[in-house]
């Protein structure tokens, strides 16, 4: 809706509209027909993983399956440290959480805050070792809280690539191999294994 509706309604103290548009969307997918919630997967990464993760713990009904790549998940403990990378020009797009009004809002949908007793989709959960940006022990921190709290069963996988950073593989195949599993996955959850070229191990 452009620049101005952007900087009025999709930053700071407005930022909850993110995720709010992100499930109205989903709504309006499953209630038009085109889709049901057993058959919706999401994705996002960085940033993107932030408001999947935001959006699982607000609305976890609407989706069947979840791909979080590298994501921003732990949204207070790394805002509120100004030596990681990037972390002072961010405030620009969420606030400073050392000022009472950004934090508390930024603690409201910060993922791993607000991780609760309920029944998740499936979930898989990329990480780099080396990654400069989202440290591996973030993604780490809130697989390891939605499986201490939820209260189901499905899918929840960690894979953390022990040689990449923040942008995963540079080379090619490595990086269509590791797409290649992310697919899998949703496919997998989906119910949709019949698609793959290969046997899905059980």
């Amino acid at each position: 809706m452009g620049r101005d509706w952007y900087e009025k309604h999709g930053k700071y103290l407005a930022k909850r509209n993110t995720f709010t548009d992100f499930c109205d969307c989903a709504e309006f997918l499953i209630g038009g027909g085109v889709t049901t919630s057993d058959r919706l997967a999401i994705t996002g990464r960085s940033a993107g993983g932030l408001l999947v993760g935001a959006v699982v713990n607000m609305r976890p009904d609407l989706f069947r399956a979840c791909v979080a790549g590298v994501p921003f998940v732990d949204v207070m403990t790394t805002m509120c440290d100004p030596s990681i990378p990037l972390t002072v020009t961010e405030w620009e797009e969420w606030g400073n959480p050392n000022e009472d009004r950004y934090h508390d809002y930024m603690m409201s949908y910060s993922p791993v805050d607000n991780v609760g007793p309920k029944d998740y989709p499936a979930i898989m959960v990329t990480a780099g070792l080396n990654d400069p940006r989202v440290a591996y022990w973030e993604p780490s921190k809130w697989v390891a809280r939605i499986r201490d709290q939820r209260t189901n069963k499905r899918a929840l996988l960690l894979k953390v690539d022990m040689s990449s950073g923040h942008f995963s593989a540079s080379d090619r195949y490595r990086h269509m191999r590791e797409s290649s599993i992310e697919y899998a996955f949703i496919l997998k959850e989906l119910g949709c294994v019949e698609l793959l070229p290969f046997p899905f191990p059980e």
